[in-house]
């Protein structure tokens, strides 16, 4: 279309100029040479980015999904496909691996992926505290004051899932046995049915993603949930953020940066304006329950901003990071392979 359009100008100038004296041509030959470098100049392509979500889209990664619907990605020069993805670690994994550039993990996974060589690491906070938690279907005389009450009972979990690890070694930290709650593996995709058919008495759940939608199935079926969140009896972790590579930090800072900065002008639309943010997710997915995906920006909200005013949204608290790897090395007995430094950088949310 610019070339069309100084092709056209340059025509006028051309026509203009023969009509001119002699002296008057020499400065429209300059006009002539800069329309023409101006016509025949390309536009400077996007940088293409591909992004995996860890699951399917929903108000956990919803500054990602609107980042991208409102054109914040195209803005910075970034042409971007995101993508469902299949669990935290393997969407770690996969970013490891070439196969993204971005990713939505988590420190575990991180961590996971660099005790065995690999080289992710975290370049922003979203969850700054761990979304986790266990949720059960509220009953006459049954209250949760602390761990203590909830053993003897019977978590359904993914098979993939950190729970797997995580529970028992926050059990121990509790003073409980690691095995006094017993962990069943379950298909993601049937733990909330196991849980409404009482089939298990605990189901895993995260806080701005599966947590209102069992929070709905309940309702619906006329029984109230109830959850513990790990966080409120001791487990200090940092939880979901932006994840890509160590080579591609440094091979590539400056779409790192954009694709940070865009990012996160998806999630401050989304506390800002909730409401609008769960009406353009759902326009772009249609599926989606609106009042669910409400909620989920409502909590994932809650869970972006427990910081001091004094650092950038998507800082990664060193202290917590810290804390983070030291749990992960012992639930997971990674032992000193990483380090807590190795896990993150905060360049790009200073």
């Amino acid at each position: 279309m610019l070339q069309r359009i100084g092709r056209a100008f340059l025509q006028r100038i051309m026509q203009r100029a023969m009509r001119q004296p002699a002296w008057r041509i020499a400065s429209s030959a300059a006009a002539f040479a800069a329309v023409a470098l101006f016509a025949s100049a390309p536009a400077q392509a996007a940088d293409a980015v591909r992004v995996n979500l860890a699951w399917l889209p929903q108000g956990s990664t919803g500054g990602i999904l609107l980042a991208q619907s409102k054109g914040y990605y195209r803005e910075a020069g970034l042409d971007v496909s995101v993508m469902r993805g299949y669990g935290g670690q393997r969407t770690v994994n996969e970013v490891d691996g070439g196969l993204f550039e971005f990713g939505y993990g988590d420190p575990v996974s991180v961590m996971l992926n660099r005790a065995h060589g690999g080289h992710a690491v975290m370049v922003g906070a979203i969850n700054t505290r761990w979304p986790g938690a266990m949720c059960y279907l509220e009953r006459p005389g049954f209250k949760v004051n602390s761990p203590k009450d909830l053993a003897g009972l019977t978590l359904g979990g993914g098979g993939a899932s950190p729970v797997q690890n995580i529970m028992p070694a926050w059990l121990k930290q509790n003073g409980l046995a690691p095995d006094a709650i017993k962990t069943v593996r379950l298909d993601p995709a049937v733990i909330n049915t196991a849980l409404l058919q009482k089939r298990i008495d605990l189901s895993e759940c995260w806080e701005g993603a599966s947590l209102p939608v069992q929070a709905a199935l309940a309702k619906r079926a006329g029984q109230q949930l109830g959850r513990v969140f790990y966080r409120d009896f001791g487990l200090d972790m940092m939880g979901n953020g932006l994840v890509t590579t160590d080579t591609f930090v440094a091979q590539h800072p400056d779409v790192v940066k954009r694709f940070v900065a865009a990012t996160y002008r998806g999630y401050a639309l989304m506390r800002e304006h909730p409401q609008e943010a769960a009406d353009a997710i759902a326009a772009q997915y249609p599926v989606l329950d609106k009042t669910i995906l409400l909620q989920q920006i409502v909590e994932t909200n809650g869970l972006i901003t427990d910081d001091p005013t004094d650092h950038k949204t998507g800082w990664l608290r060193p202290a917590r990071m810290e804390s983070t790897a030291a749990f992960v090395s012992r639930a997971f007995g990674t032992g000193a392979k990483v380090k807590a430094a190795d896990l993150y950088t905060n360049r790009f949310v200073e």
